[in-house]
């Protein structure tokens, strides 16, 4: 995707975003922008459209029956609705990791190459351009120590600390700019969850991150800035701290404080 982006510091933005599902309005005219270089979590109860957004933003949510939107997305500068734009070329540039890991029932070398064997012609792969991407993938989610001896094995042997890492790797050959998290620890222990947002704090330095997360906790440690949304309107959106400190809005408030949820 193309780079036409007013404002550098801008990832993301909306405007008047609406969406349905057939008769179901799902989101109300949100107006957002997500900066660059940082972890943006999206927080609020259960049904309130966070999901349905974070999916929006690679147009994922077009997989799951029939949907309508209104209002422009903008990623990287460029409106993911207009014609000329490839829905390949746009989930490259945009990753998506999923709330359980979900390797491939292949080997671990294949899981992390597979985007490339996908995507380029089969002419273009040379052995050492996949072993030199697998690689530098796996060493930039902190996984290579741990297989680089077993890359023949098959990724669903692995834990599920790792399966999710190696589910992140499986993006990074695309050279995405943008990643997407669902619940990314929702299926984890302390301790994954902990390696987890260890990770995505060294992966903000080179790649915008947005995460849906109904942990609070979560929320408050990992991210530099927090959208609050209910009913499928942004409420609030603001440092992190702010919102869990000194929220502007009483619903926010009410919310964070674990008055309902």
């Amino acid at each position: 995707m193309s780079e036409t982006a007013p404002d550098p510091e801008l990832s993301i933005e909306t405007k008047g975003l609406s969406l349905w599902y057939g008769d179901f309005q799902a989101l109300f005219d949100v107006d957002v922008r997500i900066r660059r270089g940082i972890i943006t979590s999206l927080i609020g109860p259960s049904g309130c459209g966070k999901t349905t957004l974070l999916r929006s933003f690679n147009r994922v949510n077009e997989r799951y029956g029939s949907v309508t939107t209104t209002g422009d997305i903008r990623v990287l500068g460029k409106n993911i609705y207009d014609p000329d734009v490839s829905l390949p070329e746009l989930r490259k540039s945009v990753g998506m990791v999923f709330q359980r890991p979900n390797p491939l029932p292949i080997s671990i070398y294949e899981n992390v190459v597979f985007g490339l064997r996908t995507h380029l012609p089969r002419s273009s792969l040379s052995r050492s351009m996949l072993d030199e991407a697998a690689e530098l993938a796996l060493k930039e989610v902190l996984l290579w120590d741990t297989v680089k001896d077993r890359l023949k094995k098959k990724a669903i042997r692995l834990q599920l600390e790792e399966q999710q890492k190696l589910s992140i790797a499986r993006l990074l050959p695309l050279k995405p700019r943008v990643i997407l998290m669902d619940e990314p620890c929702s299926a984890l222990d302390a301790r994954g969850t902990e390696a987890i947002e260890t990770l995505m704090d060294l992966l903000k330095e080179k790649y915008t991150i947005v995460i849906v997360t109904h942990n609070m906790a979560q929320a408050r440690r990992a991210s530099q800035e927090c959208i609050y949304m209910y009913l499928g309107r942004i409420i609030e959106h603001g440092p992190t701290l702010e919102i869990f400190l000194k929220p502007k809005e009483k619903r926010t408030e009410d919310y964070v404080e674990g008055k309902y949820g």
